[in-house]
């Protein structure tokens, strides 16, 4: 079975053209128990940078936001991957 790439309100949809800033940005200082989702909504459609309660900060170009998770595409380092992530799995996060 072929990949399909996840269907958006226009067909399918795809990851940024090009890949996101060079420079990381600075962690905001505020600590959240959970990102609310009306919160990150804002950052659909545009670069963000999210750091995880566990691991390494990541770009990523959300593409949608549900109730408890958002959807979008993850920079690898050489390209955009679909993924999704729990929102009580980021501890904070900066679009641009």
């Amino acid at each position: 079975m072929a990949f399909m790439p996840p269907q958006g309100p226009q067909g399918p949809q795809q990851g940024p053209s090009s890949p996101p800033p060079q420079t990381v940005p600075q962690q905001p200082l505020a600590a959240t128990f959970a990102v609310d989702p009306g919160a990150i909504t804002g950052c659909l459609f545009r670069n963000t940078y999210i750091w995880p309660r566990n691991g390494p900060g990541f770009w990523f170009y959300p593409t949608f936001v549900g109730r408890t998770s958002v959807a979008g595409f993850r920079w690898t380092g050489r390209m955009w991957v679909f993924s999704g992530f729990d929102l009580g799995r980021i501890e904070s996060f900066t679009c641009f």
